[in-house]
């Protein structure tokens, strides 16, 4: 595992370096062998400091781990990130070892149906637009898969790359849902009756 250290705008000292690297060995591997490179990037904002770690699960399904931290101190903020880090990793092996057993038990394999679309990012006034046909300037846009995943499993998938929100096909029924974390912290499910596959 290649484990990055690089601080914006902070100086990183060598005894950070090797307590990152350290903790991250012993917390990483305990969970899962795969993480083939993990960036840690220290900045400050505001008063406090903050603590980003970004991990390449190295997967096929693209699970990317990420988490934030931040206090007044620089350790404290990477112990912060780096127990949201163990956190998603502990709910991906849970769902792999789980996953791993049905899928050897004899039961057929799930659908795994993937959609190819396109992710647009546009600026906040986009919404301001009286014209209906366009929605403003495309900011970036980029390919994206449409996966066919439980809601657990979109709940995790969400969480592992802390995304806000996660469009996906519901092995249940087919049809199209969506979760997305709500300001109170709690997980929304949009699941359209309609959208279902009969």
């Amino acid at each position: 595992m290649q484990i990055h250290v690089s601080g914006k705008g902070v100086d990183i000292g060598e005894s950070f370096r090797t307590h990152v690297e350290t903790q991250l060995a012993e917390h990483i591997e305990k969970y899962i062998d795969r993480v083939t490179s993990v960036h840690v990037v220290a900045s400050k904002e505001a008063h406090l400091l903050r603590v980003d770690i970004t991990g390449n699960v190295g997967t096929h399904d693209g699970f990317v781990v990420r988490s934030r931290g931040e206090a007044g101190d620089i350790y404290a903020a990477f112990d912060e990130s780096l127990e949201k880090t163990s956190k998603q990793l502990r709910r991906y092996k849970r769902k792999i070892t789980n996953h791993h057993k049905l899928s050897h038990g004899g039961e057929p394999k799930p659908d795994t149906r993937r959609v190819k679309g396109v992710k647009y990012v546009l600026p906040p006034e986009a919404g301001e637009h009286d014209d209906d046909k366009s929605p403003g300037i495309v900011i970036a846009e980029k390919p994206t898969e449409i996966e066919t995943l439980t809601v657990s499993e979109a709940v995790m998938k969400m969480d592992l790359q802390d995304l806000p929100a996660l469009m996906f096909f519901n092995k249940a029924h087919g049809g199209l849902n969506v979760v997305y974390r709500r300001a109170d912290g709690n997980i929304s499910w949009v699941d359209p009756q309609e959208s279902k596959v009969a």
